[in-house]
């Protein structure tokens, strides 16, 4: 088992969630790659373990409270207690709000807030020595809700609100929650907005001590 606590990360593909894989791995951590994909998510791992990495992964459909648990078992049990859970998972899709139909919105809040319920209250009780740090991916819509994206507006603002919440339910119990809400464009290459600058921010804050913990930080 490695000295340092494996990180699960939720939500992985080919920009943000791999590079904040990538960058926890760099550091020393097991990683466990989570995502719908299971071919794209084995290729991925495939370009950690030559990099020299300790990279597993475990398909599951976010939206699915019984997969999701399932792979959070499984990675726990294959890469030991874990030291800190990212939520990357999103569903993204361009919707006005007088236009999305019920079952829209269902699909949406399942992805885009359940989903981080789920994985939150199954990792935290396994955290190595009951402390460890849970991130989650949010985005500028929760601040200013786009008519041309409603359901993720809603759902990264309800999002944001649960973190919150959680945060101050966890902070004496040495658990670090905090949302990354990311204020622009994920675009590779961009000096600020590059998928590796961006995961970089998650490595520091799971990284801060106590007193610098906060319930959000404005990626901007």
């Amino acid at each position: 088992m490695s000295e340092k606590g494996a990180v699960l990360v939720i939500g992985v593909g080919p920009g943000l969630g791999v590079a904040i894989a990538r960058t926890f791995a760099e550091a020393g951590h097991p990683v466990a790659l989570i995502g719908r994909n299971a071919a794209k998510l084995k290729e991925l791992a495939a370009r950690l373990l030559d990099e020299g990495h300790t990279a597993q992964v475990y398909p599951a459909d976010a939206a699915s409270p019984a997969e999701l648990t399932s792979a959070l078992d499984a990675a726990v049990a294959g890469l030991g207690a874990p030291e800190a859970l990212v939520y990357n998972a999103a569903y993204l899709r361009p919707d006005s709000p007088s236009a999305v139909s019920a079952q829209e919105w269902a699909d949406s809040l399942a992805v885009n807030v359940i989903g981080a319920t789920v994985a939150a209250g199954r990792v935290i009780p396994a955290f190595r020595d009951g402390h460890g740090t849970v991130l989650f991916t949010g985005g500028g819509f929760a601040l200013a809700p786009s008519p041309d994206f409603a359901s993720l507006s809603v759902g990264k603002a309800a999002l944001r609100a649960y973190a919150q919440a959680l945060h101050a339910e966890q902070l004496d119990a040495g658990v670090h929650v905090t949302t990354v809400t990311i204020r622009g464009m994920i675009t590779p290459g961009d000096e600020r907005f590059d998928p590796e600058a961006i995961a970089a921010a998650y490595l520091e804050l799971h990284r801060r001590p106590q007193e610098q913990w906060q319930a959000e930080y404005l990626y901007a």
